[in-house]
């Protein structure tokens, strides 16, 4: 794996702001930054395609001035260029396999629905194991995109207790660590269904839980907080339901960090229904971390 950071263009507002946020992060790292833009040609290939040229122009001037822009906010990255002819989901990842993450656009869908992903960013999502950043155009994503001083803000890591956390967390603390910004740890659990019943529930057995998830929390975080001493590290261990909370905890972050475990399987990839619920739902831009199912030996 090298350095390098891709970023998905096509033109609309929202991968405008994912080239943003990608070339303050390029600055952060001192890494590296390729734009890339990837479509599928429709035309059969021995018909002669009178848009094709119109289309190749399209793509170059697209290219060229992003990568001015971007080298005019971000001076000093480099920044390299490339046009695919090719499947936009499948490209991209292979593009990717080599680099440190790869950034896309999402589509906003209004100031209160939060937003929706694309096809072709739903399917990256699903296939890639590179970190993958999704930037929203909009107040918000465009405060948290590099254009201001806010790379300051905390970042937002979600836990699942149940499952390895090392790649999450080596992600969120290295992202806290060059921004020099805090890092809330949340970890959301669900009451038992036979720990009560209403308002006869125990108080005590809601304590008791509590204490237990805010120890596993504390125990899971220790290592990286040994590692990372310059960290501010927020823990939020609590009942609830975990896509809320995220959310909740997020606004106002730099970015939101949340997991997707690799699995191979015939009926294909799947991101949980929390990631599921984050992604299409945040304000703020998310990143979605594959990680095996079992920690490695």
């Amino acid at each position: 794996m090298n350095d390098r950071i891709v970023v998905g263009l096509d033109g609309t507002r929202e991968s405008v702001a994912a080239g943003q946020w990608a070339a303050r992060e390029a600055h952060l790292r001192n890494a590296p930054l390729h734009l890339v833009h990837a479509e599928e040609s429709t035309a059969p290939l021995d018909a002669p395609s009178p848009t094709a040229d119109v289309r190749r122009h399209w793509t170059d001037a697209l290219l060229s001035e992003a990568a001015d822009d971007l080298l005019t906010s971000q001076a000093g990255v480099v920044v390299s260029t490339e046009s695919i002819d090719g499947p936009p989901a499948a490209s991209l990842t292979r593009i990717a396999e080599d680099a440190s993450m790869l950034v896309l656009g999402s589509r906003g869908l209004g100031s209160l629905t939060g937003y929706i992903l694309g096809s072709v960013a739903m399917a990256v999502v699903h296939t890639t194991e590179r970190p993958v950043v999704l930037v929203r155009a909009g107040e918000d994503a465009e405060a948290s995109s590099g254009s201001t001083h806010t790379h300051d803000r905390p970042l937002v890591v979600g836990l699942d207790l149940s499952r390895p956390c090392d790649t999450l967390l080596s992600f969120a603390f290295a992202e806290a660590s060059l921004r020099d910004c805090a890092l809330h740890a949340v970890f959301s659990w669900k009451l038992p269904p036979v720990a009560g019943y209403g308002s006869a529930y125990d108080p005590r057995v809601h304590a008791q839980l509590d204490l237990s998830a805010r120890t596993s929390l504390s125990d899971v975080l220790r290592p990286w907080r040994e590692k990372y001493p310059a960290i501010d590290v927020i823990e939020h261990a609590s009942a609830g339901h975990p896509a809320h909370q995220l959310l909740e905890k997020a606004s106002g972050a730099g970015l939101l960090i949340v997991g997707r475990r690799i699995r191979r399987s015939p009926v294909g990839a799947h991101i949980g229904p929390v990631t599921q619920a984050v992604i299409h739902h945040a304000r703020v831009p998310v990143a979605v971390i594959a990680h095996r199912r079992r920690r490695s030996v």
